[in-house]
């Protein structure tokens, strides 16, 4: 057993060892070995620098710290405690100062910028010349050649920001778990799916809720029990108070997140001003593909300028199928009747239910199909661990080892799917280490994928929305990302790489998911075994462009609102900035009475991290045209030509940040992206 298992730098960790009285003890030894090390660079003589000595010497030195925060956070996210918080936040602020400080650090500084001037640093190629590239860039825009002054100023910022942000996620966990609804009758449950019922009844059963004689409904804020009950429920108040307590999180003492916003955002503002830039986007945007807050925001406008007649006209067209099913006068719809009516339009339009979907996407097989097809397309083979032969963090997580079609073991990761009270919500992919190539021999990596999917009810499979399907391969993207990365310096290795380029590798993989070929390979119903009927898989196909517009425009608002903060921050610091925000992106919402309300207030991406998503969120849009153009090669080429997918983990998955992403895109696709691609995609222009 470890004394010290959060600085343990064993590959298989020991989950039971990492209790809350730990963190603080390893965290200290973590961080002094870590100053330690960057101390030993600055201290080094200016007139003996090496390549060694400094820049790798600085990649290095903060290692054994990664791993062992990267285990804190990573508990916080999936295994949250009093005890564990507590202690997280202990550390937050001195390991955010850290990390603060390495590019404030001026004699560091001056040995990076000395080494770097030298003929030896001038003969290095490749990846070493792009470690001195991208390390000299970094330590810029972190302000390495501000006066001692602004960088004390600019520590203190970095701090505070680390500590508010964490507040503001913690809020919206609190906030979350904090709610829920008890339905005793149930009549009032009308409409809900089986599944949906079963999963509130056995929820309201593990918290010794009701009898067999009395059951009762539980309901929470968790999206396997809200998307249900908004998209099937009759009982329109049932949907009325999911929608309103859905919209309070983060929004209504105890858990208000408004103040935070305000000063995170000021903060942000205030960090770009120091560091020279007119605006927080600019300074996070400038080593990314965008480049700038402007670019970003033209290309969040021209996507919303193609999509904003269509969109006037979904929202037209469902106006009037209400009216016309309640046989009232056409008018805005509430807040909590957007999808519901739209659920029915789809029903009505495609003769297709979603729900009639689930019973073919049984957890276990859609996993089994997902690790199919990437070793048909990617020569990728997966393989479980048995139950026991490793220790995880919790008893539904799993273990894998991906290996290549040479035996080599590319890496290793965890699977955690499904929701409890003390994990954060939504689905996401992590790494604890990165591998690499030391001294010629590849390093494994290791990683893992969350989320929060319709769990398993008294010992039966689960059974996924076919949304939730496309999740599971979107993390699987990310963590491939990772896996397969064969990039010598791990600061350059796999998910490391230019925010809007990111979502490329995870996007691309949820077209097998509509794919005939690939859905058939583990789409079938779990009781008969039966592949998606013709029919069926027709009207999903038809139904997916349904209300297209509307998609779009939702990921706009959410875009633009982004970047509007970002570029505009003083415009929103006074007065209601809930109102404010909402202003701006009025247009891209959908009319309601009540009006729908942003989602400032949880946005978890935005907010729940120093930087994170922060004027960065048109990414998933910028993305997307990527990846819609690059599927347009495997659909040429066979979507699982093993030469296609060869191409593509060579030039894009295995490459990391070692390029230029416009380059790795290039070399995969032969030419820059288009547009066109997306458009035709989401029924914005004709085929």
């Amino acid at each position: 057993m470890s004394s010290q298992p959060f600085i343990d730098p064993a590959f298989e960790v020991r989950w039971s060892q990492h209790t809350a009285e730990h963190i603080v003890p390893d965290m200290e030894v973590a961080l002094a070995r870590a100053e330690a090390a960057i101390a030993t660079i600055a201290a080094a003589p200016l007139d003996g620098l090496t390549y060694d000595s400094t820049y790798l010497a600085l990649e290095r030195a903060t290692e054994e710290l990664n791993f062992a925060w990267g285990k804190v956070t990573h508990l916080q996210s999936v295994s949250d405690s009093p005890a564990l918080r507590e202690a997280h936040n202990a550390m937050l602020p001195k390991v955010s100062a850290f990390f603060a400080k390495i590019p404030l650090n001026a004699a560091l500084w001056e040995r990076l910028k000395a080494f770097s001037a030298s003929p030896a640093a001038k003969s290095l190629q490749g990846i070493h010349a792009r470690l001195i590239e991208e390390t000299e860039s970094s330590f810029r825009l972190a302000g390495a050649d501000l006066p001692v002054a602004q960088r004390e100023r600019l520590e203190a910022l970095q701090s505070e920001l680390a500590q508010l942000t964490q507040k503001y996620s913690e809020n919206v966990l609190d906030a979350t778990n904090a709610w829920q609804l008890l339905v005793e009758n149930e009549a009032e449950l009308a409409g809900l799916p089986a599944h949906a019922k079963d999963a509130a009844r056995a929820n309201a059963e593990r918290k010794g809720l009701g009898s067999p004689e009395k059951p009762v409904w539980r309901f929470t804020l968790h999206s396997p029990s809200t998307e249900p009950v908004m998209t099937y429920a009759e009982n329109e108040d049932l949907r009325r108070q999911v929608w309103t307590a859905m919209v309070s999180v983060g929004a209504t003492a105890p858990h208000d997140n408004a103040e935070l916003v305000r000063r995170i955002l000021t903060l942000r503002a205030e960090k770009a001003a120091l560091l020279g830039k007119p605006h927080f986007a600019d300074l996070v945007l400038e080593r990314r593909m965008a480049k700038t807050g402007e670019k970003a925001l033209s290309f969040i406008e021209d996507l919303k300028s193609r999509a904003e007649k269509a969109f006037a006209s979904e929202s037209r067209e469902l106006e009037d199928f209400k009216a016309r099913q309640t046989k009232t006068d056409a008018g805005p719809l509430k807040a909590w009747e957007v999808v519901f009516w739209s659920e029915r339009l789809r029903k009505e339009r495609y003769d297709f239910d979603e729900e009639a979907l689930r019973p073919y996407f049984p957890m276990d097989r859609v996993i089994a199909g997902l690790f199919e097809i990437v070793d048909r397309v990617m020569g990728l083979k997966v393989v479980e661990r048995p139950a026991g032969a490793v220790e995880t963090w919790h008893p539904e997580v799993k273990y894998y080892d991906l290996f290549d079609r040479k035996q080599r073991h590319l890496g290793s990761f965890y699977a955690d799917w499904y929701p409890r009270e003390s994990k954060r919500g939504g689905a996401w992919m992590g790494y604890l280490l990165t591998g690499g190539t030391a001294g010629g021999k590849r390093e494994p990596h290791l990683g893992y994928i969350c989320g929060n999917m319709t769990p398993p009810i008294g010992g039966k499979t689960a059974l996924l929305t076919h949304r939730e399907v496309e999740t599971v391969f979107h993390e699987f993207g990310h963590l491939l990302h990772h896996l397969l990365g064969e990039v010598e310096i791990k600061s350059l290795n796999g998910v490391n790489v230019a925010w809007d380029f990111v979502e490329l590798p995870s996007q691309i993989m949820e077209n097998w998911t509509w794919e005939r070929e690939g859905l058939d390979l583990f789409a079938r119903h779990f009781e008969t075994g039966q592949t998606i009927q013709d029919d069926l898989f027709k009207k999903m196909v038809a139904a997916r462009r349904f209300r297209a517009a509307a998609a779009v425009m939702r990921q706009i608002q959410f875009a633009k609102m982004d970047l509007m903060l970002h570029v505009r921050t003083p415009e929103f610091l006074d007065g209601d900035i809930e109102a404010k925000a909402r202003a701006v992106v009025a247009d891209c919402m959908i009319p309601t009475e009540p009006p729908q309300r942003t989602i400032l207030f949880r946005f978890n991406h935005l907010f729940s991290d120093p930087i994170g998503y922060a004027a960065g969120y048109y990414s998933y849009k910028w993305a997307e045209v990527l990846d819609a153009d690059a599927f347009t090669r495997f659909q040429r080429e066979g979507v699982f030509n093993p030469a296609t997918g060869a191409a593509f983990v060579e030039h894009i998955l295995s490459r990391g940040n070692s390029a230029d992403p416009a380059e790795l895109y290039r070399a995969f696709m032969g030419r820059d992206p288009d547009l066109s691609a997306l458009l035709t995609r989401s029924g914005l222009v004709a085929a």
